[in-house]
């Protein structure tokens, strides 16, 4: 059973740094991009990154997150994260990690190219 998982989200005081996991069980991440996505409370979802298969090189990230986020990825443990510093309450949302494989880098942000979703982790900024 192909499975994603997001862990690592909590409660963190604004300015403060989390890192959220996405584990992958049932398949290799490998071949597949991947996508950090959120939905705060009353609002869309949105993409905040994205990381192009096999080694990464290529990463995209939103506007309003650029130079504060990160992603990785760790093929050996089937990871991948993202890096949270310098967080903002309106950073507090459910964060989800998507995959697809084989996916043009070019429509990565696009929440309906993505096959494999996990089940989402709450990240609350609030002092």
């Amino acid at each position: 059973q192909l499975q994603l998982v997001e862990s690592g989200g909590g409660l963190v005081q604004p300015g403060g740094s989390l890192t959220v996991s996405c584990a992958a069980s049932g398949f290799t991440l490998d071949d597949y991009a991947i996508g950090w996505f959120r939905q705060a409370p009353g609002k869309e979802r949105e993409v905040v990154s994205c990381i192009s298969r096999r080694d990464g090189e290529v990463t995209n990230y939103a506007d309003s997150v650029k130079g504060r986020f990160t992603i990785s990825r760790d093929n050996a443990k089937n990871t991948v994260y993202l890096q949270m510093n310098s967080l903002k309450p309106e950073d507090t949302a459910i964060y989800y990690c998507a995959a697809r494989r084989h996916l043009l880098f070019s429509r990565c942000a696009l929440s309906n190219m993505y096959d494999h979703w996990g089940q989402g982790t709450q990240v609350t900024v609030s002092s």
